[in-house]
This record gives structure tokens, sequence and C-alpha cells, in this order.
């Protein structure tokens, strides 16, 4: 077993010795190269992935979970300003139900399972009344996240004091809301009217004139009132009519400049002049049907021709019972004495002409005047020079074209021009102090060690491919040469068996013609050696 081990290391150090030192290199970086990727295959297999758990969590919700997850022995991580916890990746979906089976983590606001847990005869009516209030606005809250396109909510709510007295009138409750959408969502009209129902059923004496909603962006949801024949409902649809129009062209602009700007860098106002004029009219009309000639097209005609010639009553005249305006299309010829002539011409045309009946009704929805305010917050919000006036006109513009095209032409007498166009157009360039801000995702991303470390990897990897191809090719075209030698060689006729002294002797002949360093040094060896 000695002298096999033995065997194997000669062979090694003989086969280290006979490589060159481009070799040599090339197999102590192969080496490094494996130690590198078996240690950082193992880093990355043996490292913990963390997910969030949970997200936008108040200081004293984090402190409770983290404690709850210590306690289990998981480890956690804080992010996000202590609002986020983030657990490893195979454990989330387990200890979501864990958690959630012991009640956690609490809501930021009170629920109404505070009362069952908390239930006791210290508590005042001012205080419960607080509670309860916080507790309606919280489960109001969470019935808003539950639909689609609600990504958060904030709820207000207002309630009337109950009066002393049996007879006083109970006061209404009002409720403001802000919701926070997700980005290019657009609610229809009959989710916002169930968005309503749901808050007025949910809260005591509260009427649906009573809610404002809007989200982060200032966009108002409305609900559409039913119209009636009272002259109230009359003026609260023109205005609804109004404010429609309104929001339509604010969300056009809104849209194209936030995509420009950034959504959170345009602030858009629109103010509608409407004309609620209704028109009903008939025409009667009558028009030739040549209007060149001004004629129309014969339909029938009748021609009368009368004469007579001898003795008679002297002729002349008009006739009895005949109106002289009807005689101008006859010719009457008067004789003398007994005898005369009489000639009668009577020629009668009919001509049609087109008729025309119209039932014209106007609509009563016209646009006779719009203007557009507009706020924008330069890309540097405390530098109002950051934003080009190329960028303002080119915004002008654009209002302008949706002004010219929107305002009914039939309005004005002459057609709008430039500069009275740009006087309905208002462009504001200031920073902006009132955002109403939430908090966002954030995204999970590698970090830059990972990608300079994959980087490097790749790099070595396609270096050793190289090195390998090469020294194939190369391994390839020396066994093609020691064909072509060995094929040319002449075998001796007096060849001789070789000894294993013989075969030495040829061995360092050889060495001394291809490596006579080596072979120097080998006799360096010997003679130290001797």
């Amino acid at each position: 077993m000695k002298e096999l081990f033995q065997k194997y290391i000669g062979k090694s150090k003989e086969y280290w010795t006979n490589r060159t030192k481009k070799q040599k290199m090339i197999l102590i970086g192969s080496v490094f190269l494996f130690l590198l990727i078996v240690v950082g295959a193992s880093i990355f297999a043996t490292r913990t992935t963390l997910v969030p758990l949970y997200k936008d969590l108040s200081p004293s919700e984090t402190g409770t979970i983290k404690e709850n997850l210590d306690a289990r022995g998981v480890k956690s991580e804080i992010t996000n300003g202590g609002t986020t916890i983030r657990v490893p990746e195979e454990m989330a979906e387990t200890l979501l139900v864990e958690l959630a089976s012991e009640g956690l983590p609490k809501s930021g606001g009170i629920d109404y399972s505070f009362f069952s847990q908390n239930a006791g005869i210290g508590m005042t009516d001012n205080e419960f009344n607080v509670l309860n209030l916080d507790a309606l606005q919280s489960e109001v809250a969470n019935l808003l996240k539950r639909i689609d396109g609600v990504k958060d909510a904030k709820v207000n709510i207002t309630l009337p004091e109950k009066g002393i007295f049996i007879t006083d009138a109970e006061g209404e409750a009002t409720a403001a809301i802000i919701l926070n959408t997700k980005p290019g969502y657009q609610f229809e009209e009959q989710q916002i009217k169930a968005i309503y129902h749901l808050v007025a059923k949910s809260i005591p004496n509260l009427p649906i004139d009573n809610i404002v909603m809007m989200n982060q962006n200032l966009e108002y949801f409305d609900l559409k009132n039913d119209q009636d024949s009272s002259p109230s409902s009359a003026f609260a649809a023109q205005h609804e009519i109004k404010k429609q129009i309104e929001r339509d062209v604010q969300r056009q602009v809104q849209g194209m400049l936030g995509t420009l700007m950034g959504r959170d860098k345009v602030v858009v106002s629109v103010s509608a002049d409407i004309d609620f004029t209704q028109e009903n009219r008939e025409e009667n009309l009558v028009t030739p049907v040549d209007d060149e000639n001004m004629e129309g097209i014969a339909i029938s005609a009748q021609k009368i021709t009368e004469t007579f010639t001898g003795n008679a009553d002297q002729a002349g005249g008009i006739p009895q019972g005949e109106d002289p305006a009807d005689a101008l299309g006859s010719s009457y010829l008067e004789g003398n004495g007994a005898n005369g002539d009489y000639e009668r011409i009577e020629e009668t045309i009919n001509n049609e002409v087109n008729k025309i009946r119209k039932e014209i009704v106007e609509s009563p929805y016209k646009i006779r005047d719009l203007g557009i305010q507009v706020m924008v917050e330069p890309p540097v919000a405390d530098d109002p020079n950051s934003l080009p006036q190329e960028r303002v006109d080119d915004i002008t513009k654009i209002l302008g074209t949706i002004i010219r095209t929107t305002i009914d032409k039939k309005a004005g007498a002459v057609e709008l021009t430039d500069e009275e166009i740009n006087n309905k157009i208002a462009v504001s360039v200031q920073p902006f102090n009132g955002k109403i801000e939430f908090p966002s995702d954030a995204k999970q991303v590698l970090p830059l060690w990972a990608y300079i470390v994959g980087g490097v990897l790749l790099a070595i990897i396609a270096l050793l491919v190289i090195l390998f191809i090469r020294a194939k090719r190369k391994q390839k075209q020396e066994e093609e040469n020691a064909e072509f030698e060995e094929s040319i060689n002449v075998p001796d006729v007096n060849e001789e068996h070789e000894t294993e002294s013989t075969m030495r002797k040829k061995q360092l002949e050889k060495m001394a013609k291809e490596k006579p360093e080596d072979f120097a040094k080998l006799l360096r060896t010997w003679i130290s050696e001797d």
C-alpha cells in the first residue's frame, strides 16, 4: 500500500515537473476557481432569504411582533423605518397563520373586539364614545380596503351629539374619506355608488350628501343624484352636468400632464361655463326647384283659345261677372257696326315647388367658455428654474388645443384668437407643500456585492472555458504531429529487444534534446546525491 502511494506521488511529481509554467498557472487557477465556486455555492445555499411578513405597521405593533418572533427563535429583520418586518421565506405563510390565531398584528385603530376584551364598569361615557368612534372609523376603513382598486383608506367620522330632551331634533353625521387607489385604476359609477351606500349604511344617521370622498391625488369621487321634475332637482342636474364636464377635462389634462411631469407633480383645476338653453322649433320652408331661375317643375298646363267672326253685337269690354284682374290673360277685339271679330286666349300652368318641414331640437349642453389652471412642481422642488421655459410653453400649447376643440364653435360671433385662448390658461410653477403621502411598497433587490461577485464568477468561467478549448486544440495538434512522425519513421530491420536501461537511456537523450535545462537540473541532482 505504501509503495502504491509512493508510486502515485512520484507520478504526480513527474507530471507536475513536465508541465510548462503556463500550464501550471492554469491548473492552480482552476483549483482556486473550483474552491471559490464551492464556497460561493455553499454561502448562497445556506443564505436565508427574507420576505416581508407585515408592512405599514406602527412602532408598537412592530415591537410586539418582533418580541413574539424572538421568543419562537425565528430570525427576523426590521426595515423601512420600523414599519416592515421580514422573516425567512419558507416560514412566512406558517407565521401568518400562527400570529393571526394569537390576534397579531393588532390594527392601528381600535376595533370592536376591544370592548369584549376590556369590558368593565370603570369606563365613563366620554371614554366609551371616543373608543366607539375610533372603532367605527377602523371598521369602515377595513371595509373599504377590501374593495378592488383600494390599497389603503383613511376615514374621519363626526357623530352628532345627542339631545338632552326627547323632543330635540336628532342631528346628522358626516364622513370624510381619503382612498389610496392603485395607479391607473378607474372606478365605475356603479362602484362609486356602492361605496357611498356602504359607508352610509355603516354609520348611523349619515345621509349620502354628508359624505366627501377623494383619492390621494385630490380627485373627488362624486355620486350622481337621480333626477326629477322639481326646480331644485333641475338645478342639481345642471350643476352635476357642469361638474362632470369639468371633471372629464380635468382628468384628461391630469392624465396627460401626469405622464409628462409625474403623477404627483401636477395639479389641475378646470372651470366651465355651460349653456343649458334648449330650443325646440318647427320650420316650414318653400323653395324653388331651380334655384338659378327661381322656377319650379310644371306638373300641369291648360291653354284655351276662342275666336269669332260675323254679324253680332259689338265685341269689346269685359264680360259680365268677370273680375278685371282675371282678364289679364284674355284679349278682346272690338268691331264696328254689325260686323266684328272676337278672339280670347287663356293659358294656365301649375308648377311644383320644394316644401320642407323641419322639427329642430337644439342640444341644451353647450360649452360657452372654458378655463384651465395648472400648477406644476419643478423637477427640483426648491428651484423653479429647473423647469425650462420650453416645457411650460409646451404645456400651454397643449391646453390651448384642448380649449379650442372643447368650446362650442357657435358660442362666439368670431373665431377664438390665440391671445384669447392664452387668457383662458394659467400655468404656475412652484413647489408643493401640501402633498398627502402614503408609505410606498419597498421593492426587494439584490445587494450590489451580489452583482459584483456574479460578474467576476462569470468572467472567470468564461476565461477557463477559453483556456480549456485552446488547450484541447493544442493537444489535438500535438497528437496529429506525433502520428505524422510515426507514419514516416522506417522501422529498423535489426530491431533489438529494449531493456529498462535502454529505455531510460532513450528518455535521457530525448530530455537532453528537448529540455536541456531540466536535463541539467537532473544531472546536478544526481551529482549532489552521489
